[in-house]
């Protein structure tokens, strides 16, 4: 167990939230909004990630944005909620291993979170920051312990260290990637990058080879809105999770 004192003094104070996806698999759902804006309770589903950023101590929030950009820089401006707001925006479609490297050229700190944008866990951040720091490593993973994991892939994971990954099996429990990483800010600028690329798919397992990437075990509450079924679930369970937070 990491202990409180380390957990305050390698706390990321900015994060980068992947927020620039076309959203097809949603757009049935939300034919008109780009997906972070997909209401959830009557409020565009990221506000409950800023406010979730802001409870970890985070201050200032790159959000890297494409699709339909106007619509969040309108909705939030330069300032929301006492967070400061800087957005990296996509000309074109760049991947989110691309938007992820794009955004981090505005970063200001050594170390940073990075968060999808269609996830919310209600997992701590500081205790993934702490992880990365205790280890000396560039990056750290939150993993979500999920009782099915057909839908995901699954990470394995050996003595607290991110090896792999394999797909994931119907009814089967596993590992998966809960889509909030702690990472140095120049993680991405040590890699020869192909862009467009993914996150998931191209860099971390090419990352692998390279260095020691760790991970944080959580099981805390977890939600994906990518998908109709889970946007709908979404309605009634974010805000009872955000009531912890809030």
């Amino acid at each position: 167990m990491l202990d409180d004192r380390l957990k305050a003094e390698t706390g990321a104070s900015e994060a980068v939230v992947l927020a620039g996806g076309l959203g097809t698999r949603l757009r049935a759902s939300v034919p008109d909004l780009p997906k972070p804006l997909a209401p959830v309770a009557g409020r565009p589903f990221l506000e409950y990630l800023l406010v979730k950023l802001k409870s970890e101590g985070v201050r200032r929030v790159i959000l890297s944005v494409g699709y339909r950009h106007e619509a969040i820089v309108d909705h939030f401006g330069s300032a929301w909620n006492g967070l400061d707001l800087v957005y990296a925006v996509e000309e074109s479609p760049l991947g989110t291993g691309g938007a992820l490297a794009l955004a981090l050229e505005k970063a200001q700190r050594e170390h940073v979170l990075a968060m999808n944008g269609d996830t919310l866990v209600d997992a701590d951040f500081r205790a993934l920051c702490a992880r990365r720091a205790a280890a000396g490593a560039p990056f750290a993973m939150l993993v979500r312990e999920i009782e099915d994991s057909g839908r995901f892939g699954v990470c394995q994971v050996e003595d607290g260290r991110l090896t792999g990954f394999a797909p994931g099996l119907p009814g089967e429990p596993g590992w998966i990637n809960a889509g909030v990483y702690c990472l140095a800010s120049d993680f991405l600028s040590r890699m020869a990058l192909k862009i467009p690329c993914s996150f998931e798919a191209d860099i971390l397992p090419a990352a692998l080879d390279r260095h020691t990437l760790v991970v944080e075990p959580t099981r805390a509450p977890f939600i994906d809105i990518g998908v109709p079924e889970s946007y709908a679930h979404a309605q009634n369970f974010i805000p009872e999770m955000a009531r912890r937070y809030s």
